[in-house]
Parts: structure tokens; sequence; C-alpha cells
């Protein structure tokens, strides 16, 4: 069981994931920071100085800090835009590489099939007469 996980470990598909996923969380931290730091003090001048993480309302004893969602949301499109633009340029670039290894079909080299065929056929009609 530990060589399957070894083997399973090894192969290309999980490391790939791991790499990712340890990316994606440094990229959450940035992005994280853009939101807080930079675009929610800048939203908050257009509005009047509302600060997204200060925005909550209570219910009985429950705080509902809508604040804290709104910049979950912000955060989330902001990650999968990026995300986007990468699939789109990942996919790009596979298309035009299949593009370039794809090589133009050869002409034919010596008769076709029908000329086979028209050759036999002749030579079975000279033989039965």
């Amino acid at each position: 069981m530990l060589k399957e996980f070894k083997e399973f470990i090894a192969r290309g598909n999980a490391m790939d994931m791991a790499v990712g996923i340890i990316i994606g969380a440094a990229f959450t931290a940035i992005v994280t920071s853009l939101v807080d730091d930079l675009v929610n003090p800048l939203i908050g001048i257009f509005v009047g100085g509302i600060d997204f993480s200060g925005i909550s309302f209570g219910l009985g004893e429950a705080q509902f800090m809508i604040g804290n969602f709104i910049n979950a949301v912000i955060k989330f499109l902001i990650i999968a835009f990026v995300v986007f633009m990468l699939v789109r340029s990942v996919n790009k670039l596979a298309k035009m590489g299949k593009a370039e290894e794809t090589p133009a079909p050869e002409e034919p080299k010596g008769p076709t099939q029908e000329e086979l065929l028209t050759e036999i056929r002749d030579a079975l009609r000279a033989r039965s007469t």
C-alpha cells in the first residue's frame, strides 16, 4: 500500500495538483490584501467612506457580518477572473501548439485506389476475351 501511494504521489498529475494548491493559497493571500488594503478603501471613497467589513446587523444574539460576505464575493470575483484569464491563455497556447504540430496531409504517391481498381477490371476483361 505504501508503494502504491508513493507511485501515486510521483505521478505528474498529483504533483501538478499539489503545486497548484500551494500557488493558489499564496495567490489568495495576495488577493485578500488587494481587496482589504486597496479595493475597499477605493470603493469607500466613492460611497462615502463605507468600510464593507464593518457592515453588519443583529437579530437577537446573532450578528450577521454582511460586509465580510461582500469582501469574500469581491475576492472570489477577482480570483475567478484571473483563473479564467489563465485558462483562456493556456487554451490558446495549446491550440497554437496543435496547429504547428499537425503536418499538412501529403499527396498520395502512386496510383489511387480507383485507378488500381480500374486497372484490375481492365485486366480481367482482357483475360476473359
